[in-house]
């Protein structure tokens, strides 16, 4: 049965410059890499190793304290500092940082099962994952193995989110054509570890060579449907995707396994079967470097851990009129303020941009109340108020219009004629209303 999701909008794709472009070794390994303790939801790590160890890839380096997934090496060499460093995401954190040997000297504990994954109980997959260190590689970073065994007897729908829905990305789209059996074959061990016959991988139908190489790979075997979508932006949104292949509805504040189903992104599918069939941690993955001011589109192959600035110098450097480098697309891109900040594991793309590439910044944003944002919110949301009361700094009364439910989309923003920062205004009452909610617990 057909299913659609509210809202959404049509940006242009901008995704011809990398698409036919391979996944391919980053040319030149980096110097040098720095491992942030927060790669993902929940605490930071605690590491493991001190200044002056030597250390293998992926031998593992940090452990979750608490919410969280273990670190592991990206390269082989030497620890020469256990410091804060620039994150990614704004501010700095503590970090490890490893001077690379080149070697690649490989050195996991991990035991690979290529050929008797299907003897594996539920819990010993789990505890393969977890000491891989996998999270959501879609960007949101939770625990991989949280959310198996959270999902554990609730989930009767396995969803691969495929849909790779932001402009210029396409690292997953030439994963899928590159590694179609291999991607199949995680698929197969998350429908193992929750005991169910089927899964289904949504695909955006921009990627219909993708499609036939997830159907061509299966070669008769049953179980996975691959559902080649309508493209429409932002399908990649988890909540709209269960809504897009089953037709249930997330409720507010609710996860997909309240509706039964577990979403794993095709990159983090790919993961698991590398940690269970190779024993090999999450070490590395694939990034989109695209934009105008950008020389030489690409897509690598690239240690977890390198630093932004020598990713953009592996895709040709930026042109002289580059204005912005986005970690991620740009509808939910981070803006980079430091380049020396390194990847990490949630990184998909580098998305750099020329000012008139960009969306023109309006000095003195005013709304019209068009009502444009509501149109578009896939979730429902009443964003144009939800702006009024940020804007008179009324934070507490933007919880009556489930501001915590917005995922960050970037739609409302996007079809905004007055190019108000909905978003960001969005992520300011998110802020202050967990300080509120803090005080009042203190």
């Amino acid at each position: 049965m057909s299913h659609s999701f509210f809202g959404g909008v049509h940006p242009a794709e901008h995704k011809a410059a990398t698409e036919g472009k391979p996944l391919v070794p980053i040319p030149v390994a980096p110097a040098q890499v720095v491992l942030p303790m927060s790669m993902h939801v929940g605490a930071p790590c605690k590491p493991i190793v001190a200044v002056g160890d030597q250390v293998t890839v992926g031998q593992k380096i940090a452990e979750p304290a608490g919410l969280g997934a273990p670190i592991h090496a990206s390269v082989s060499g030497k620890v020469v500092a256990v410091e804060p460093r620039p994150h990614p995401g704004g501010g700095k954190v503590m970090a490890v940082v490893i001077e690379n040997d080149g070697q690649d000297t490989f050195g996991s504990a991990l035991t690979p099962h290529p050929d008797d994954y299907a003897s594996l109980s539920t819990q010993e997959i789990v505890d393969i994952v977890r000491e891989a260190g996998l999270t959501g590689m879609g960007g949101a970073g939770f625990p991989t193995h949280v959310k198996i065994q959270s999902g554990l007897g609730k989930v009767d729908t396995i969803i691969i989110n495929a849909a790779e829905c932001e402009p210029y990305i396409t690292s997953d789209h030439r994963l899928m054509l590159e590694h179609p059996g291999e991607i199949l074959t995680g698929v197969r061990i998350l429908m193992q570890c929750f005991g169910l016959p089927a899964a289904t991988i949504g695909v955006e139908d921009n990627k219909m060579n993708a499609v036939k190489a997830l159907e061509d790979a299966m070669q008769g075997q049953t179980g996975i449907t691959v559902l080649a979508a309508k493209t429409r932006y932002p399908q990649g949104a988890e909540k709209q995707l269960i809504q897009r292949v089953t037709g249930r509805q997330v409720p507010p504040g609710g996860l997909p396994a309240d509706v039964g189903c577990a979403v794993f992104n095709v990159s983090t599918a790919y993961a698991v079967y590398e940690a269970v069939c190779l024993g090999r941690p999450l070490t590395c993955r694939g990034v989109t470097v695209s934009g105008a001011a950008v020389n030489e589109p690409s897509n690598f192959i690239v240690p977890i851990g390198t630093p932004l600035q020598h990713i953009v110098d592996q895709a040709g450097g930026l042109k002289d009129d580059a204005a912005w480098v986005l970690m991620g697309g740009p509808m939910m891109g981070i803006a980079q303020y430091d380049l020396s900040a390194p990847m990490i594991k949630g990184t998909n793309a580098l998305t750099c941009m020329t000012a008139a590439e960009h969306a023109p910044v309006v000095e003195d944003p005013t709304c019209i109340r068009c009502g444009k944002c509501i149109e578009v919110c896939p979730m429902h949301l009443e964003t144009m108020y939800i702006n009024m009361y940020t804007t008179a700094r009324r934070y507490a009364e933007t919880d009556k219009f489930h501001v915590t439910d917005c995922i960050e989309c970037g739609s409302c923003a996007y079809t905004c004629p007055a190019g108000i920062p909905l978003v960001q205004n969005i992520r300011v009452a998110k802020m202050k209303l967990r300080e509120l909610a803090q005080k009042a617990k203190s």
